[in-house]
């Protein structure tokens, strides 16, 4: 099948892979533009076009998709179909109505569930205990289109939105080169989507980072594991910001959420059950073992986390 492919991030990359192992003609990758990334700002590509020079692809890094100019080049490049992963940008209906079968997209929910920039991350902070990929053809709407498959999965207790980015990832390339079949074959019956059913997972903010310790222990700990990678889980620990990057929930119950319960291992009071402290940061400093934390800092019981915002 003749395609192009629109996607920014790593979770993209399986896709782009797959799409190419199984044959079909990529006739153009549309991607971000570089930007400038880390301290020394230098401009840097994104994963998916390092994926597609992998390949020997073209590549096309419009600023806007929906300009003019770029909407004449993606007409003239005369696609079949159009895969969108992660692209980065809303998609204008000029681009939705150039190819004769539509653009398939890959989310990372089962819709309707979690619409939106974030369902990894939000399935974890909500406590889901399943989810999965939707191939869904796009419309106008934010993730309302008509699905074509899905494939679920499970949820591990402990997983956190990177781990969980990475096997569905995998689980969605799969799944869009079955969709690319099954489109060619005529085997594909389109699913409306019910919105009475729909949640909507919006982009994360800086201030969602920061940790109620009157909250029970595994709602904090969901925290944790979704926050991942921005803006993490964040907390006060003698007037420094302490990034919490795993942990673990407890039931042991402390009369004063925030306050250390046990310094070996470091387990912090919470509304309801207690977290252990399982891997930190201190600002400016390295990702460590909490009990390695716990000894360098000498904490003692009259230590407690969360005394303001960071």
């Amino acid at each position: 099948m003749r395609l192009v492919f629109l996607g920014t991030p790593a979770f993209a990359v399986p896709t782009l892979e797959r799409i190419v192992e199984a044959g079909h003609q990529v006739v153009s990758v549309v991607t971000q533009p570089d930007r400038p990334r880390g301290r020394g700002q230098h401009l840097a590509m994104p994963p998916v076009k390092a994926a597609a020079l992998r390949f020997g692809l073209h590549v096309y890094q419009p600023e806007r998709v929906r300009r003019p100019e770029v909407v004449d080049a993606l007409r003239a490049l005369s696609p079949e179909l159009m895969v969108v992963v992660g692209y980065g940008q809303i998609i204008p209906q000029t681009v939705i109505d150039l190819a004769p079968l539509g653009i398939i997209n890959v989310h990372a929910s089962l819709l309707p569930k979690y619409r939106g920039a974030g369902p990894i991350q939000w399935a974890i902070l909500n406590g889901e205990t399943r989810t999965g990929v939707t191939t869904m053809r796009i419309d106008a709407g934010l993730d309302t289109g008509d699905m074509l498959l899905k494939a679920e999965t499970e949820i591990d207790p402990d997983e956190n939105a990177v781990e969980l980015s990475q096997r569905l990832a995998v689980m969605g390339a799969d799944l869009l080169v079955k969709t690319l079949d099954g489109l060619a074959r005529g085997t594909i019956t389109l699913q409306r989507q019910n919105p009475d059913e729909a949640t909507h997972a919006p982009l994360l903010r800086k201030e969602d980072g920061i940790l109620e310790w009157s909250q029970p222990a595994r709602a904090i700990h969901n925290r944790v594991r979704g926050l991942q990678p921005w803006p993490g889980a964040l907390t006060i620990f003698r007037g420094q910001t302490l990034h919490i990057w795993r942990s673990h929930p407890r039931s042991e119950r402390g009369p004063s959420p925030g306050r250390f319960l046990s310094l070996k291992p470091p387990v912090v009071a919470c509304g309801a059950g207690s977290l252990e402290l399982v891997e930190v940061q201190l600002e400016g400093r390295k990702r460590i073992p909490a009990a390695d934390f716990a000894n360098g800092q000498r904490l003692t019981d009259n230590d407690s986390l969360g005394a303001s915002s960071p």
